[in-house]
């Protein structure tokens, strides 16, 4: 039923074509059958799973209605808990520093790139995936980083070095101004405020005059050595005893690590955040603000630092950012800039560094290898979230908390006379 029901709607679309010389129409029936049984294979797939999590989900349940039930450790908790994480994480470290010098430029600015939303996500998981604050205007920050630059270089010609730290602070005075009026709002009204705090920001930046509007900043110098011209005897040096590649550009390769180190200091900020006294306040209010102000924490106090320090990194990602490309202009910052950074954690995995990691793997460095479907590169993303959220909406990666249990005697707990009782949904799809 699925497949004929597909096949009828996109007949129009996918079998007729109009010939432009002719004036006619040019049917080619040889994509109907191909499209049939497309959809008739992905239909089979989508049911056999739907069937899958319906079993899994009732088994969940009747095993906690039979007793206490203690969550089986994944492979993700295995590595974290595992004595030689550090030495996993340092080989990591070690093969992203060994790219640059066994690839072209192309994928040097690729991973260039990839590092970037790495930030940018790993700062949006402190607002959205550990406090649960909803922000749909985090480009924001990332374009008032990229601006403090520009314009600091283009009018005062200030270096890179005295603008990184001048990014970071102007992005987190403006999201500490920006929670002020909204440390009352949640939900939706919260993610319609912020939306429109990124689209006036976008506006803004369009519309002043020394912001120089759509035409943007040209010409924004990258980032220096103690003053070295880098593409002259160190560039040789480097082509002749460690095989880089000839038409590599040195500042390009610089930039590359500098922002590798700065995604290594945001990740290590990120953890000690998460598991410090602020980071378990943020948890408490993800789950749930009058319980955690009923413990008596400040939730204007937690809910400000978390828009302050989330926008943090998004000030240094957005100077780097302007020192790659060495040009920036609104349009670069637009609504889409904010929904690929959520996309990325929610794909991921909230509250989880690796999730988010892979996350911007998946969305930045997978569409440049598969450019042959660059037609349908928003469909595929589309359909890709859409499955994300059916089957695993917590992430790739889903965030791992220990569970601690305290037993008051040695004798078993009793089994609770709970009866699970499956939705009508599942009750439906196990009886197909």
């Amino acid at each position: 039923m699925a497949t004929l029901w597909i096949s009828f709607l996109a007949y129009p679309l996918v079998v007729l074509r109009i010939n432009t010389n002719t004036k006619s129409l040019d049917p080619q029936w040889s994509r109907l059958p191909i499209l049939a049984a497309s959809v008739f294979v992905i239909t089979i797939i989508w049911r056999f799973l739907l069937k899958r999590r319906s079993y899994l989900r009732l088994t969940k349940a009747v095993n906690e209605a039979s007793g206490l039930s203690v969550p089986k450790a994944t492979w993700l908790t295995t590595v974290a808990k595992s004595r030689y994480r550090r030495k996993l994480l340092v080989v990591l470290l070690v093969i992203v520093a060994i790219i640059p010098f066994v690839s072209t430029p192309y994928t040097v600015n690729i991973m260039t790139t990839a590092l970037i939303y790495i930030t940018l996500g790993l700062g949006l998981n402190v607002v959205v995936g550990v406090s649960g604050l909803l922000n749909l205007g985090y480009v924001a920050f990332y374009a008032i980083g990229a601006y403090t630059y520009a314009l600091l270089g283009y009018y005062f010609g200030l270096s890179f070095w005295i603008c990184l730290p001048l990014g970071a602070l102007f992005s987190t005075i403006l999201g500490f101004l920006l929670g002020l009026p909204i440390i009352r709002l949640s939900g939706d009204y919260l993610a319609i405020v912020t939306l429109s705090f990124g689209e006036i920001t976008r506006l803004v930046l369009t519309n002043l005059g020394f912001t120089r509007g759509p035409r943007g900043i040209t010409n924004i110098k990258p980032p220096s050595f103690f003053g070295l011209n880098l593409n002259g005897a160190p560039k040789a040096f480097l082509v002749e005893h460690f095989g880089l590649h000839p038409v590599m550009d040195l500042n390009r390769l610089f930039i590359y690590f500098i922002i590798l180190a700065v995604v290594v200091l945001t990740i290590i900020c990120v953890y000690r955040l998460e598991n410090s006294r602020l980071g378990r306040a943020w948890l408490a209010l993800r789950e749930d603000e009058i319980a955690c102000q009923a413990m008596g924490i400040n939730r204007t106090r937690a809910k400000l630092m978390a828009f302050a320090l989330g926008s943090t990194w998004a000030g240094l990602a957005g100077v780097v950012f302007a020192s790659q490309i060495t040009f920036i202009n609104p349009s670069s910052f637009s609504f889409m800039g904010s929904i690929m950074i959520l996309s990325i954690v929610v794909l991921g995995g909230m509250d989880s560094i690796p999730g988010v990691i892979i996350g911007a793997a998946v969305l930045i460095l997978l569409p440049e290898q598969l450019r042959f479907f660059s037609n349908y590169r928003m469909l595929i993303f589309g359909a890709l979230m859409v499955t994300m959220m059916v089957f695993r909406p917590g992430g790739l990666i889903q965030s791992v908390r220990e569970v601690y249990i305290h037993q008051a005697s040695d004798s078993p707990p009793e089994p609770r006379p709970v009866v699970a009782t499956p939705s009508t949904m599942d009750q439906e799809i196990l009886n197909d």
